[in-house]
């Protein structure tokens, strides 16, 4: 059977199916383990192989490391958990200098001293495909804030962080300019205008903030996950998760003034690439109606829709009532 007939997440079960047993919870992001006292302890890893997540032609360096770690970490936070230490293993090839392998780590170096996080350890190994970083990030939680993807109740409000579809936009830009420059060492790429596409592609935030902010409000989700795969995808999972539908609207979603502007300019829907873009790494979570009020007040959370029964499906409802069932076009369920 062909991997892309069975889909990731299916294939992962199949896979530790097996075992005896799986260690954590196998719910959520990451793998949750006993802690000492009222906690949990929280593991999570990321791997990011060049081709397939990154492009070192428009890619620098110092914003890989960068982005490899909130990549990583960003499964914490969609736990309600906060990150503390990290492992870092890089397979390097020999085109790679000291210097180069020195600019990746002072991008590794960079998140760690912005989020708080300390680096436990580091390896190096050598590689015959290219670059490749493997993240593990452990943190914790306190036993009675731990959030999965399983939870979301009826009429819960959706809710999500931030904007979605700038990541996506900031990869289209960038490809252009590859295209267009291709075999040209003369001219310069064409980024005036749109630094906040390239940010949020190149240098995601990591939404501890929003942890730290809902901790602050007395507020614990009721499901929550990152958006790494597209918001449609990622609703699914929890919906799937929870055994639950949803309904979300389409003029509520998020979207950055940036991300309309060059949507216009690529000719693509910024609406399919908020759904369906991916690498954003806001959080998604859902939470009790009576919540409202509260989440309104913390600022940067816009509720987007609600939960419904499981019989009903996962759909996006257009301004003129139209519903359209949400397909999940990042990794096959």
């Amino acid at each position: 059977m062909d991997i892309a007939e069975l889909g990731k997440f299916k294939l992962l079960d199949e896979l530790t199916s097996g075992f005896d047993s799986v260690a954590g919870n196998r719910d959520g992001d990451c793998a949750v383990i006993d802690g000492p006292g009222d906690e949990y302890v929280l593991v999570a890893s990321g791997l990011m192989l060049e081709g397939i997540h990154f492009d070192l032609t428009y890619t620098p360096l110092k914003h890989l490391g960068f982005k490899s770690v909130v990549a990583a970490a960003s499964d914490i936070c969609a736990m309600n958990g906060m990150p503390a230490r990290l492992l870092v293993t890089v397979g390097v090839s020999a085109r790679f200098t000291v210097e180069s392998l020195k600019e990746l780590f002072e991008g590794i170096r960079l998140a760690c001293r912005t989020y708080g996080i300390e680096l436990a350890g580091a390896d190096l190994t050598s590689s015959l495909t290219g670059l490749t970083l493997s993240m593990t990030v452990t943190g914790k939680t306190d036993k009675n804030r731990i959030v999965c993807r399983k939870g979301a109740g009826e009429t819960d409000l959706v809710c999500v962080t931030g904007d979605l579809g700038a990541a996506y936009m900031g990869v289209k830009l960038l490809d252009r300019e590859k295209r267009v420059l291709r075999g040209n060492d003369v001219a310069r790429p064409q980024f005036d205008g749109y630094a906040y596409l390239l940010e949020r592609e190149l240098k995601p935030r990591l939404r501890a903030d929003v942890v730290e902010a809902l901790k602050e409000a007395d507020i614990v989700p009721t499901s929550m996950i990152d958006i790494s795969d597209g918001l449609a995808s990622d609703l699914k999972r929890i919906c799937k998760a929870s055994d639950v539908g949803a309904r979300i609207y389409l003029d509520r979603i998020p979207i950055a003034s940036e991300t309309f502007d060059s949507a216009d300019r690529f000719q693509v829907d910024p609406v399919v690439a908020a759904l369906n873009g991916g690498d954003d790494y806001e959080l998604l979570f859902t939470v009790p109606v009576s919540y409202y009020d509260r989440v309104v007040r913390l600022g940067g959370i816009d509720v987007i829709g609600h939960i419904v029964p499981a019989s009903r499906g996962v759909a996006l409802v257009t301004p003129d009532g139209a519903e359209i069932t949400l397909q999940a076009q990042g990794w096959k369920e």
